[in-house]
């Protein structure tokens, strides 16, 4: 059976031509007198991705279904660099397509799994990942219904939609630095004293102190922020539940 073609590709300055092939060969060609110059090897599976550098006429991308990302040198034949696209307890992701940025300087690949990769040439401090337990401060809060019926959060006495933006914390309730505080819709533009959460220390019922968010830093007296000090809202523990009763002031 004749191998079959899965891809092609020309490069930059269009001196070559560049074949995907079934056995998973990726084959390079003098595009003018149509000799074949190169057998790159290294994919296990069929490649249906070839992109050429934007820039540099020597470089081309391949990607294929065995989650292999290789970048070539199609003049001299050989490997430049490798990515293997590894995805945790779940083996690989077969990659669909690939681009090169505008500069040449970054790749984005989107795989099976419906990933976007981002792959550079230099420092990585741009797309730096967030990390991987983000909570709102307000997500285990307890609610109450008023008179009405209506839903109040217990700690505030206000409608849920109706709260200012919550701060971002980790499966402990530790705030974020105001970087990631940023992320949350509402606080994108706001100062960094604003984005600084106003804690306080519990003590839990085996003893141990714990740290948690209950609102917004109020920076300067009568400085209001987007949210006022929680502290003046919290519910005595002889109030009723269902109570709608303005909070006790101390």
């Amino acid at each position: 059976v004749r191998p079959r073609v899965t891809m092609i590709a020309w490069s930059q300055n269009d001196n070559y031509v560049v074949t995907a092939v079934n056995n998973y060969l990726i084959k390079v060609w003098d595009s003018f007198t149509g000799e074949l110059l190169h057998d790159l090897m290294g994919h296990e599976d069929e490649a249906f991705v070839l992109e050429s550098h934007p820039s540099d006429p020597r470089i081309m991308l391949s990607a294929g279904h065995d989650g292999n990302i290789y970048i070539w040198d199609i003049i001299t034949g050989t490997k430049v660099n490798h990515c293997f696209n590894a995805i945790e307890e779940q083996g690989y992701g077969a990659v669909f397509d690939s681009k090169f940025s505008p500069d040449g300087q970054h790749i984005a690949c989107t795989d099976a799994h419906g990933h976007l990769l981002i792959l550079g040439f230099g420092c990585s401090k741009p797309y730096e990942k967030i990390p991987d337990q983000m909570f709102f401060h307000t997500d285990y809060r307890p609610l109450i219904q008023d008179a009405d019926g209506y839903v109040l959060d217990q700690q505030t006495h206000q409608a849920p939609h109706l709260m200012p933006p919550p701060f971002l914390v980790d499966v402990d309730g530790n705030p974020y630095p105001t970087r990631l505080q940023r992320l949350v819709p509402g606080r994108e533009n706001c100062a960094d004293e604003y984005l600084i959460p106003l804690l306080e220390y519990v003590a839990t019922s085996n003893g141990e102190v714990i740290e948690r968010v209950i609102g917004q830093q109020v920076v300067g007296e009568g400085e209001g922020g987007l949210e006022a000090d929680l502290r003046d809202g919290m519910i005595n523990p002889d109030q009723e539940s269902g109570s709608n009763a303005p909070p006790e002031r101390g």
